[in-house]
C-alpha cells in the first residue's frame, strides 16, 4: 500500500516533521552545558536557548493554524520545513548567545506553522476511519518518542561530535521531508478568503507568550514572585479577552465552536492534563537516573526508550486498530488510568530502593507509555474531526497549543513541588541530599497521579459517545 497508494507517502513525511518539532523541545537540553561553555553564556541567560523556542512556538501556533487553512496545508508545511531547516543551520553556526537565541526563536516560528499543517494534512488525506486510525497511531507514536529520542540523540551527538550537531541534524531530515512533500496530495481549493483576525492574532500571541514565559521563570523565581504572577495574570487576562473577541469576530482566528464541541473539548482536556503529568515525569526520570542512580546522559535517555517503545506499541496496535470501532473514551480513559498507575508505582521509591530498574522503572515506563499511546491518537483525531477544510488548521493548532501549555505547566508546577518538598524535608530531618531529592520526586509524582485521575474523570463524560458517521469524515 505504501508503494501503490501515493497518499501513504504523507504519513512518513508528516511524521518526520513531527519528530523534528518534538525532538527540538528536548535535544538542546542535553547540549546546553556544552553550548554555554563554548559561547560564554551566563547562568541567568542560558535558559533562553530553551525558552526562546517554547515562547515562539506556543505564541504563534494559532496564527500558524490560520495561515495553514488560508494558504494551504501542503504549502504551509513545505515553507515551515524549509524555514525550520534554515533556522537550525543558523543556530548550529552561532558564534554568540544572541545568535543562538534568535535561531531558536526562528525555529519556534516555523514550527508553529509546521505542526498544525502536518496534522491537518493527515486529517485531509486519510478520511477512511480505519486508515485514519493507522495514520494517527504512527503519527502519535513518532511524536511521543521524539522526547526520548531527543535525550538520547542529544547525549550521543554532544559526547561524540559537538553540541552544534544537535541543530545541524535537523537540516538533512527537513530536506528529505521537503523532497517527500512532492508526493503529498495537493491542497484543495477553498473559499477561505477574508481578512486576517489581527486582534485575535495579537491577543492570542501575547497571551500564550506571557503564560509560557511565566511558567519558565518559576524554577528560578518561585510562584510567589511578581515576575511570575504578573505575566501569568496578564496572559490569562489576554486569553480571556481573546475568547470574547473571537466570539464576535466575522473571521475568527479560533472559532469558538471548535472549543464548544463536547468530544473535542474532552480531547483538549485530556491532552493538556496528560502532558502536564508526563513532562514532569520525563524531568524526574532524567534527574533520578542521573543524580541518584549515577547514569550518564546517554544511559538516562536509553532508559526512556522503554517508554517510547510502549507508546509505539499502544498507538499502533491498540489505538490505531480500534480507532472508529469504539468510542474515544474507551481508549482515552484507560490510557489516562494506565499512566496514573505508572506514576503510582514510582511514588513508592526511596533512596534505598533495591532492584530499581525491574521493580519500579520498567513497569512505570511501560504503563505510562501504554497510556500515552492510547491517549494521543484519539485526541489528535478528535481535534479535527468533522471540521470544514478551512477550519482544520485551527483545530490542529489548538490541539498543539494545549499540548504546549500542558508541557510548560507540568514542568513548572511539578518541578516546584519537588524542589519545595525536598528543601522542607532536608530542613526537618537529617536525611541525605539524595533521600530528600527522591522524597521531592515522589511527592511531585503523587501530584501527577492525582492530575491523571482527574483527567480521566473529566474526560469520560465528554468523550463517551461514539463519533457519528457524519462527523467521522472531514467536511470539504
Amino acid at each position: 500500500m505504501l508503494i501503490t497508494d501515493k497518499r501513504w507517502w504523507t504519513l512518513p513525511v508528516v511524521s518526520a516533521a513531527q519528530l523534528l518539532v518534538v525532538l527540538d523541545g528536548t535535544i538542546v537540553n542535553i547540549a546546553l552545558p556544552s553550548a554555554q561553555q563554548d559561547l560564554g553564556m551566563s547562568d541567568a541567560g542560558r535558559q533562553w536557548a530553551i525558552t526562546a523556542y517554547a515562547l515562539a512556538f506556543g505564541a504563534l501556533l494559532l496564527i500558524g493554524g490560520r495561515v495553514s487553512g488560508a494558504f494551504g496545508h501542503r504549502r504551509t508545511f513545505v515553507v515551515g520545513l524549509a524555514g525550520f531547516a534554515a533556522a537550525s543551520a543558523v543556530g548550529g553556526f552561532a558564534v554568540n548567545p544572541g545568535m543562538l537565541f534568535a535561531a531558536r526563536a526562528a525555529q519556534g516560528v516555523f514550527a508553529a506553522a509546521l505542526a498544525p499543517a502536518g496534522l491537518s494534512l493527515l486529517t485531509t488525506t486519510f478520511t477512511d476511519s480505519r486508515e485514519r486510525g493507522r495514520a494517527f497511531g504512527v503519527f502519535a507514536a513518532v511524536g511521543a518518542a521524539g522526547s526520548a529520542v531527543g535525550l538520547v540523540a542529544g547525549g550521543l551527538l554532544t559526547e561524540y561530535a559537538s553540541w552544534r550537531w544537535c541543530l545541524y541534524i535537523n537540516v538533512p531530515v527537513a530536506v528529505l521531508a521537503v523532497a517527500g512533500a512532492a508526493l503529498v496530495p495537493p491542497d484543495r481549493k477553498t473559499n477561505s478568503g477574508g481578512r486576517l483576525d489581527i486582534a485575535g492574532a495579537l491577543l492570542s500571541g501575547a497571551g500564550f507568550a506571557a503564560i509560557v514565559y511565566a511558567f519558565s521563570e518559576t524554577e528560578a523565581l518561585g510562584w510567589g514572585s511578581p515576575k511570575v504572577l504578573g505575566p501569568l495574570a496578564a496572559g490569562v487576562a489576554l486569553l480571556g479577552v481573546f475568547a470574547l473577541v473571537e466570539s464576535r469576530a466575522a473571521n475568527p482566528l479560533l472559532p469558538m465552536r471548535l472549543l464548544l464541541h463536547r468530544a473535542r473539548a474532552g480531547a483538549f482536556v485530556a491532552i493538556t492534563l496528560m502532558f502536564t503529568a508526563m513532562f514532569g515525569f520525563y524531568l524526574f526520570m532524567s534527574f533520578y537516573t542521573q543524580t541518584v542512580l549515577g547514569y550518564s546522559p546517554v544511559q538516562a535517555g536509553l532508559t526512556l526508550i522503554v517508554n517510547a517503545l510502549a507508546t509505539l506499541a499502544a498507538s499502533t496496535f491498540i489505538a490505531g486498530r480500534l480507532h472508529g470501532r469504539v468510542a474515544p473514551a474507551v481508549l482515552i480513559v484507560p490510557g489516562l488510568l494506565a499512566a496514573a498507575a505508572g506514576m503510582l508505582i514510582l511514588t513508592r521509591l526511596t533512596a534505598q530502593s533495591t532492584d530499581v530498574l525491574p521493580l519500579y522503572l520498567t513497569p512505570a515506563l511501560v504503563l505510562t507509555g501504554l497510556g500515552l499511546g492510547c491517549v494521543l491518537p484519539p485526541t489528535a483525531a478528535l481535534s479535527t474531526t468533522g471540521l470544514k477544510w478551512q477550519d482544520i488548521g485551527a483545530g490542529a493548532a489548538a490541539y498543539n497549543a494545549f499540548q504546549q501549555l500542558g508541557a510548560a505547566l507540568g514542568t513548572a508546577l511539578l518541578n516546584s513541588v519537588a524542589a519545595g518538598t525536598a528543601a522542607a524535608y532536608l530542613a526537618e530531618s537529617r536525611a541525605s541530599t539524595a533521600a530528600a531529592s527522591v522524597h521531592g520526586y515522589t511527592t511531585a509524582l503523587t501530584v501527577a497521579f492525582v492530575i491523571l485521575l482527574a483527567a480521566a474523570c473529566l474526560t469520560a463524560p465528554l468523550t463517551i459517545a461514539r463519533t457519528s458517521p457524519k462527523e467521522a469524515n472531514v467536511h470539504v
